[in-house]
């Protein structure tokens, strides 16, 4: 069995688990919650087999590096660390409806990869060659993947305050009423950055010291490291927002959302449509 089979069942199991919780949507059935929540660990598993395997693959290929070098693996690796987020958000907090807004990012991004990118095994060019590139990388999707569990949970907020404004009350039934209260779903967008910003500023940090090892230098301004720093400032701006002046509510989750649409434009849209030192982004991560 190939690592690309393993990938495919993953995608299976990620769509699977979306519509699942979208049945749970639909029926307010509590076991299909928890059915979703199990397919996405189920899928998770899976993927994490493929990862190990594309890995070993590497090596028996004679290229042998870890499977985070070029756009298909780290899109991959994305999914499935918002996944992990997601599961230790899940068997934290238990509140099964989360999956409904965050597995679908999952999905997008492995139905992406498998449908719209090269998946070939290519050796590494000499920038990615330094251990450097698996602390750069996982500190940074780690973070990438909090915020987006963290951008899922905010939208969440905004349409429950929307119906709780429209009906000047707390709602007794409807879709609404499977939603946590907006104090938790605040709560839990401001755990989730709390989570993502550290693995941020690390990811920030060991992508200097590779700067260095790679082009001699720890900062260069590419568009990718003023992006990436541009991303930084917009979670401290909410994390300082909310220390001593006390955003919460609409204005965290929109800056949350705001957050997560940068943090997208500085891993794609960069690599995609900008050029500088890391203008190989576009076969290479």
């Amino acid at each position: 069995m190939t690592s690309s089979l393993f990938f495919n069942l993953t995608t299976m199991a990620y769509m699977t688990s979306m519509v699942v919780f979208f049945a749970f949507l639909a029926t307010r059935n509590k076991a299909l919650g928890v059915a979703g929540s199990l397919i996405a660990y189920a899928g998770l598993a899976v993927q994490t087999a493929a990862i190990g395997l594309r890995w070993k693959e590497s090596y028996d290929m004679g290229v042998g590096h870890a499977p985070l070098s070029n756009l298909y693996e780290s899109v991959v690796f994305f999914s499935w660390t918002i996944i992990l987020i997601y599961m230790f958000i899940d068997l934290k907090y238990k509140y099964r409806i989360v999956g409904a807004f965050v597995v679908p990012f999952a999905l997008l991004g492995m139905a992406w990869a498998q449908l719209g990118m090269n998946s070939g095994i290519e050796p590494l060019v000499p920038a990615l060659q330094s251990n450097w590139l698996l602390y750069h990388v996982i500190t940074c999707f780690l973070g990438y993947a909090a915020f987006a569990v963290a951008c899922g949970i905010s939208i969440m907020y905004l349409l429950k305050a929307r119906h709780e404004e429209a009906t000047k009350s707390e709602p007794a039934g409807g879709l609404m009423s499977m939603f946590p209260p907006t104090r938790v779903l605040d709560d839990l967008n401001y755990r989730a950055i709390m989570i993502g910003f550290p693995l941020l500023t690390l990811g920030i940090i060991t992508g200097a010291a590779w700067a260095n090892y790679a082009w001699g230098t720890y900062w260069s301004w590419d568009p990718k490291e003023t992006w990436s720093l541009i991303v930084w400032f917009v979670y401290a701006a909410f994390l300082h927002a909310r220390f001593t002046r006390g955003w919460v509510g609409k204005r965290a989750a929109w800056l949350s959302v705001i957050g997560f649409a940068a943090t997208i434009f500085c891993y794609l849209g960069v690599n995609l449509f900008l050029s500088g030192l890391h203008s190989y982004g576009t076969t290479k991560m």
